[in-house]
């Protein structure tokens, strides 16, 4: 009996998050031309990349669109600005090489691109409410 209504279900679903307010944003995602997948492809080059140094410059030329617009766009999709949006890739990245690897707060700063360790610091303090050897230590326990 599963078998036959984990489709219908699947259908279901489907249709349904087509139909919502979200559905324009979701078809977007599937056509190659339009500025909802470009902005897709900039969040995946994030979450691939967030370690590189690169300008808003450099990744709007990448998804073939002006700075300007990218910037716009992005925080229009994301609810986050591009910067805000690589920050926290950067953050949640960092705190998971120091729980599941065991490394300090310097060397998870430099691993995911932070070139300055009291910035990563502050930023981190200002995202997770504690500083880093603070929330590892909390997230041991």
């Amino acid at each position: 009996m599963k078998e036959l209504l984990t489709p219908l279900i699947q259908t279901e679903i489907i249709i349904r998050l087509l139909a919502s307010p979200a559905g324009q944003n979701l078809r977007g995602m599937l056509h190659n031309n339009t500025s909802v997948y470009k902005i897709a492809n900039a969040v995946n080059w994030f979450k691939e990349n967030y370690a590189e140094s690169i300008t808003m410059d450099m990744l709007a030329a990448k998804v073939h669109m002006n700075t300007s617009t990218f910037r716009q766009l992005f925080k229009k999709v994301t609810s986050m600005s591009p910067l805000q949006y690589l920050k926290t890739i950067r953050l949640q990245n960092a705190r998971n090489f120091m729980l599941s690897e065991d490394i300090d707060a310097a060397s998870a700063a430099i691993r995911v691109g932070y070139e300055s360790i009291s910035q990563f610091s502050r930023e981190y303090k200002r995202y997770f409410g504690t500083s880093p050897k603070q929330d590892v230590k909390n997230m041991r326990i």
